[in-house]
């Protein structure tokens, strides 16, 4: 049985929801991705955004992974990278050479963009491991530090309304 990528566009709703659906099951996280589900003209305009990509992978019309993905581009030359934000594989359809299909399919879509590179973050916990040994096998890896800085109401910062 072969997989399709399909690069999802404006008119692809039901496959984003669709790929909310698979990304809250694969993660453990359904109240994320599903329970406050954004609007249908928000994702349609998230979709139509250039700087958004969505890729989900097709087995006889059935979503079985998904990728989603932001090119952000440079300011010091005229270039772009792509982050890798989720990547997800249903559990009955892994080891069978999905998410290189959609990373592969990523590649070609950062190559015609004009990016430079493509990169993604994995945490260092054992149920990371085989998407650890998936991006060792595609890239090289680069040991560094993440830190989350949460943003605050200006208003409890006591800061100024002219910001």
């Amino acid at each position: 049985m072969s997989v399709a990528v399909h690069h999802l566009r404006p008119n692809d709703l039901i496959l984003m929801n669709g790929l909310n659906d698979l990304f809250g099951a694969v993660f453990n996280d359904l109240l994320t991705y599903t329970q406050n589900r954004p609007s249908l003209g928000y994702l349609q305009r998230l979709l139509a955004d250039d700087s958004f990509i969505g890729l989900v992978a097709l087995k006889n019309g059935e979503i079985v992974g998904g990728l989603t993905a932001y090119e952000l581009k440079k300011y010091e030359q005229e270039r772009s990278e792509i982050y890798i934000y989720d990547l997800g594989v249903a559990p009955g359809h892994r080891r069978q050479g999905i998410a290189t299909a959609l990373i592969t399919a990523l590649k070609q879509i950062a190559a015609d963009r004009g990016a430079y590179v493509i990169f993604v973050q994995a945490d260092t916990t054992d149920a990371d491991q085989p998407a650890i040994a998936l991006y060792t096998k595609l890239g090289i890896r680069e040991d560094v530090l993440h830190f989350d800085i949460p943003v605050e109401d200006k208003h409890e910062m006591g800061c100024s309304e002219k910001l």
